[in-house]
């Protein structure tokens, strides 16, 4: 593990200029993909840390930024500046606002669309044929969860998106800002009709994960219910999350091969 200046991860010869950076919500996103790169270095930051290895033959970084676009934002600048990415990928898990999308499907949406007035942004689409319907996904970021089939299907009607989620936007923003190229990879972790656990709604919200486990603990205290619905969510998010690594290093393989240094 190397610990550089921690107000900083510019300046480190072997982050410069990788192949992919990608930024995850939260651990159990990143997890089973941490497990399939290889020569892995961790980073030290003072907001957070960062990690870099190899997939395939190609660089790639990460980090794992925390939930909301504010905390998307911060963290892609960063791996920006420390690791300047030839692509950016916002991963992870969305909601489903098309019934024909099921629970568990991986999807590369071609625009991500934000609540907030502002325009679409196109989302790269390496290895997806242009008519293909895939590349006709939209996913909508929004500030809170989806966590009702009312809610979704009001969000369907106003965006006319596939998917929603609360970083997509704000990691393609900042792709936009700085040039370079942006793709989504997402799974449906809940599609158009599922009701999601009251609870979730609090525990996703941008927090500490010492709050969160507090909060976590206080719904159980007040449902105890909640403990059985959490824990199927979160043994559905572990078998997710497999897929989404799955569906990362497919990306990542379609990227080109960087040339050896002459």
């Amino acid at each position: 593990m190397r610990d550089p200046d921690p107000s900083s991860t510019a300046g480190l010869p072997s982050a410069a200029g990788c192949d992919a950076g990608v930024v995850f919500a939260v651990p159990i996103e990143a997890d089973a993909f941490e497990r399939l790169v290889t020569d892995r270095v961790e980073i030290r930051a003072a907001t957070g840390r960062f990690h870099q290895g190899t997939v395939t033959g190609r660089r790639v970084a990460w980090c794992v930024a925390g939930v909301g676009a504010d905390a998307a934002a911060a963290a892609t600048r960063l791996l920006v500046d420390g690791h300047r990415p030839r692509l950016l990928i916002s991963a992870g898990f969305a909601g489903g606002l098309d019934p024909a999308l099921p629970r568990g499907s991986v999807v590369r949406p071609g625009a991500s669309l934000t609540e907030m007035d502002r325009p679409p942004i196109p989302l790269a689409q390496i290895g997806i044929v242009a008519e293909s319907r895939t590349a006709a996904v939209s996913i909508v970021t929004v500030s809170n969860v989806a966590a009702t089939a009312a809610a979704k299907r009001l969000l369907a009607t106003r965006f006319g998106a596939q998917l929603v989620d609360m970083e997509t936007y704000a990691v393609a923003s900042v792709a936009r800002s700085a040039g370079i190229d942006c793709a989504s990879v997402r799974v449906v972790s809940d599609d158009a009709s599922q009701e999601l656990p009251r609870e979730v709604a609090t525990l996703a919200a941008p927090q500490s994960s010492l709050r969160r486990l507090g909060a976590a603990v206080g719904a159980i205290g007040r449902r105890p219910r909640a403990a059985v619905d959490l824990w199927r969510l979160w043994e559905h998010a572990v078998v997710d999350g497999k897929t989404l690594a799955a569906a990362l290093v497919e990306l990542v393989k379609m990227l080109p091969i960087p040339s050896s240094p002459s």
